[in-house]
């Protein structure tokens, strides 16, 4: 019975479903302050972007062609909760993420009470997968895994493979024997597969090759350098001259870009980046040096260049 084995369910996405789209123009509702689509919060009955916390009341129709024919694709902690309550409604469910923990206290409450028994299904995003010692819990399922592959980070299989070994560690901590299952569209990716074998060795020497390969840290110091201006324009503009500072590059340094950053606008702001490797870590401080000394020079704003020296993440 469900009192006698807690399940939890990891999907790594907050919200209902991951975004709007028209299916007579194909338009996608977007933040008004980041170049990322709004995420569909049905408890909320709002529209919420997840960098910047703009909100909007869900739409009846397309903001572009005012068609009805409007469709919410995707999944997140919200639509698997609730999906839940449609397959099992006598369970006692709750969800634990950003939304439901952000009051004072609230996010150790839901845990209190899933450890005493009182709730008999946790739904959550990345935070319940992570230090938690549950001992009734003796299965855990993770729904879309490959949420986490799909981010342009070289670090992504890396993050992936830690939120899956980490997920799974939340089954049979007690007693008894736990069980994981992993949804996924990509079980012959290597970072499924190891984690299902929680097989870290086996992970690490296959990405440390893919590392190697292409030059990625630990085999190359690495920078991202951001360029940042209210209008976009003007951010094409500074990144352009940063570019030149660059060309050409000095031996041993590798530079890719200025390009749009993954997310192009956000808070308000748009963001050119430059991804630079270098083989030793003296050269790369040396040009970033550099470029600091440029933009001084050239009396850039005091947030316009944002240098980030061995980024956790370059979205």
């Amino acid at each position: 019975s469900l009192h006698d084995a807690l399940p939890i369910l990891l999907i790594n996405r907050r919200g209902f479903s991951s975004f709007m789209v028209c299916r007579s123009c194909g338009e996608r509702l977007q933040c008004e302050n980041c170049s990322v689509v709004l995420t569909h919060h049905r408890r909320d009955r709002r529209m919420l972007c997840h960098y910047c916390g703009y909100a909007e009341r869900v739409p009846v129709g397309c903001p572009k062609c005012g068609s009805d024919y409007i469709q919410f694709l995707g999944s997140g902690s919200e639509r698997v909760e609730d999906e839940l309550h449609q397959h099992l409604p006598t369970a006692r469910i709750a969800r634990l993420d950003r939304d439901t923990a952000s009051g004072k206290g609230a996010f150790e409450h839901i845990l209190q009470n899933f450890r005493h028994g009182e709730i008999d299904i946790l739904v959550g995003t990345q935070m319940i997968a992570k230090g938690h010692d549950i001992p009734n819990v003796t299965l855990v399922g993770v729904v879309l895994a490959d949420i986490g592959l799909s981010m342009p980070d070289f670090r992504a299989a890396e993050r992936s493979f830690q939120l899956l070994t980490q997920a799974a560690g939340r089954a049979g901590r007690g007693d008894i024997p736990g069980r994981v299952i992993v949804q996924t569209l990509n079980p012959e990716h290597y970072a499924v597969r190891f984690a299902a074998q929680q097989d870290y060795e086996g992970f690490y020497k296959k990405e440390i090759e893919f590392r190697k390969w292409l030059r990625y840290p630990p085999f190359a110091a690495f920078a991202n350098v951001l360029v940042r201006a209210e209008k976009q324009e003007e951010a094409l503009r500074l990144a352009t001259q940063l570019g030149y500072v660059l060309m050409p590059p000095p031996e041993g340094i590798r530079v890719m870009g200025p390009a749009e950053a993954p997310v192009l606008r956000l808070k308000n702001e748009f963001r050119y980046q430059i991804l630079i490797k270098a083989a030793k870590r003296s050269t790369l401080r040396q040009i970033l040096n550099d470029l600091r000394q440029f933009a001084e020079r050239e009396k850039w704003g005091a947030t316009a260049l944002v240098i980030d020296v061995d980024p956790i993440s370059i979205l």
